[in-house]
């Protein structure tokens, strides 16, 4: 065992050891005063870094970077680069290939595959991590433990142990230096951030701010302790979920640099033969996790940002078990319902009111004229919106997105840019499953449900804009809603049932009233003709002319109504759940409705009148 004495083999540097949260002065003032250490580092990274950049430069003047294949072969080589020089630059470009208003789509793609995973360390420096940080010895803690990791990345490695009660966990320890090593980078790297944001025009988003929001989420991820509450809340959040499993905290067996967690027996979901060999259908996990993801990103606002391959396990009885909860992000209640509104907007082609959302989100300033942003969202998206919703590639939006970013001045919020890190890395974990995945069309009938159910006013009014062109109701959109939702989730009917009525009774439903007053007069009147004329039948009443029991005759309005086949009844009937003693519970609620009254009145005023022409009619002798 290693001399625990020796805090610099194991530990961090002690001017960077008590600095436990991003503070971009405290570090400024650690490394001023350490020259030698920061000129050392600088010439570690600075001079490869500056010999890519020169290479570039050389085949930019060349043209050689207008041949793809070499412009690939170029971004391949950043990855790698950046791979080589630590975990800050590894964590900066994963940051980056979620930037499109930054970085190439070209540079993206390589960045958005660059992984995190580095060499094992020491393993007698992970033991003797473990025994400082918890305060014991390895004999006190664990019955075994496997010195030999079971994977390494770049903030840590995790070893697999029993402890003395017989549990078996995983145990994550965090790399010797780490912090020293992140501070310094990061110092570094906020410099020639700095730098270009002053003298390189081109560049618009504030790139100080870009590693200041790294700097602030790597802290956050070396911190063990807050993966540990991060955990912990992820578990309470989905408790009610039968299909979701999270690990098991061991808080007093974990510190800041070291984690102690459940160990868990599952199978990644990218290796489908072992995940069908558990009797589990892949489809059934991705359609859980892309379920999990939606609520926690439209219910919570409490995500898991980093959902690749390894950290999603399919467990023997079914349930889908997320792990590593170092790196997770929180939207705001206005931000969900803004992503929920942009998606209707999209959805509609509202392309005018969608660059208001991105305003409303953060993208766009204030200032920023839109009028030129309008035809470049309807350029890339009416081909794409033709195929359907249920048919859009989310890799493909993106990209297409991506360009636009580029060109116009947009700054993605880090929030935003976590989400589409995560959604992109479920849709390529789900294709791997199903080749046709769409996770777009997947998320629909959700968002299309929290837009049926949710009170929030401003979803409200999206719904209103869904379901309205000018003063017509658009029965045909209300139709496809609900069947949407219905056939991936159980609708509240009650809770539709009331906004229904709410609406109705509004003053914004005074249009949707007189269509029902006509659809009921005209399905009341059809009913009436058919009971008359089973009693002429029976009763053989000859009295009765053919004009009192022909329909009357009816506006063109009505022929539009009776060709379309839409009603609010049979729209709703069609869900699964739906019951007729529902309709009954509401007609205490509806009788005590003033508007819904004058409707009732206006039903038999308008039945009344079409008897009354049938009687004028009948005595003229028609």
């Amino acid at each position: 065992m290693p001399n625990l004495k020796n805090k610099k083999n194991i530990g961090d540097f002690i001017e960077a050891s008590g600095l436990l949260e991003y503070d971009p002065i405290a570090i400024q003032k650690i490394y001023v005063g350490h020259p030698l250490r920061l000129i050392k580092r600088i010439w570690q990274t600075l001079i490869p870094i500056s010999v890519f950049l020169f290479n570039i430069f050389i085949d930019k003047i060349l043209g050689l970077l207008k041949d793809e294949s070499r412009a690939k072969a170029r971004a391949k080589e950043f990855t790698q680069l950046l791979v080589g020089l630590g975990p800050a630059f590894v964590k900066a470009g994963q940051a980056l290939s979620t930037r499109p208003d930054i970085v190439p789509a070209l540079v993206l793609e390589e960045l958005a595959q660059l992984q995190d995973q580095l060499p094992a360390f020491s393993s007698e420096l992970a033991m003797a991590c473990i025994e400082e940080d918890l305060e014991n010895s390895i004999k006190n803690i664990f019955e075994s433990i496997d010195y030999k990791p079971i994977s390494a990345a770049s903030l840590g490695q995790v070893h697999k142990g029993i402890l003395l009660n017989g549990d078996k966990v995983a145990v994550k320890v965090q790399r010797p230096g780490l912090r020293e090593q992140i501070t310094l980078d990061l110092y570094i790297v906020r410099n020639i951030a700095e730098w270009l944001n002053k003298n390189i025009g081109l560049i618009r988003s504030d790139l100080v701010a870009l590693i200041d929001e790294l700097g602030k989420r790597i802290f956050e991820e070396m911190d063990y302790l807050n993966e540990a509450k991060n955990a912990e809340k992820f578990a309470y959040l989905h408790s009610n979920n039968k299909d979701i499993a999270v690990p098991k905290i061991y808080s007093n067996y974990t510190s800041r640099r070291v984690l102690t967690m459940e160990w868990v027996d599952g199978v990644k979901l990218t290796n489908l033969e072992e995940v069908k060999n558990l009797g589990i259908d892949p489809n059934k996990m991705i359609e859980i996790g892309v379920n999990c993801s939606l609520q926690q990103l439209l219910e919570h606002g409490f995500f898991h940002a980093d959902p690749h391959p390894g950290n999603l396990l399919a467990l023997p009885d079914g349930r889908l078990c997320y792990l590593d909860f170092g790196m997770m992000s929180e939207v705001t209640r206005d931000s969900r319902t803004g992503l929920i509104q942009a998606v209707v907007h999209l959805v509609n082609r509202r392309f005018d009111k969608l660059s208001k959302d991105f305003v409303t989100l953060g993208f766009l300033s204030k200032e920023v004229k839109l009028d030129p942003i309008v035809p470049a969202f309807e350029k890339v998206f009416t081909q794409a919106l033709e195929i359907g919703v249920n048919k859009l590639d989310f890799k493909a939006v993106t990209d297409d997105m991506s360009s636009i970013m580029y060109k116009f001045p947009f700054r993605v919020p880090p929030y935003y840019a976590l989400i589409i890190r995560s959604l992109i890395t479920l849709e390529g974990i789900a294709l791997n499953v199903d080749p046709q995945f769409k996770i777009l069309g997947a998320a629909y009938p959700y968002f299309a449900k929290r837009l049926m159910e949710d009170p929030d006013p401003e979803l409200r009014k999206s719904l209103k804009e869904m379901l309205f062109d000018g003063d017509m109701f658009k029965w045909q959109e209300f139709d496809g809603l609900i069947t949407t939702v219905s056939k991936e989730y159980k609708l509240d009917i009650d809770k539709l049932f009331d906004q229904v009525l709410e609406y109705i009774v509004s003053y914004n439903g005074s249009y949707l009233r007189s269509e029902l007053i006509e659809i009921s007069i005209n399905k009341l009147d059809t009913l009436s003709l058919k009971i008359i004329n089973k009693f002429k039948t029976k009763t053989k009443i000859l009295f009765l002319r053919k004009s009192y029991i022909e329909p009357t005759k009816i506006t063109k309005s009505n022929i539009q109504l009776k060709n379309k086949k839409f009603g609010l009844y049979s729209i709703i009937s069609k869900i699964p759940n739906f019951k007729k003693r529902i309709i009954f519970k509401k007609i205490p609620k509806i009788i005590f409705k003033r508007n819904l009254q004058k409707m009732g009145l206006e039903i038999i005023q308008g039945l009344a009148e079409r008897n009354m022409i049938r009687i004028v009619n009948g005595a003229a002798g028609k």
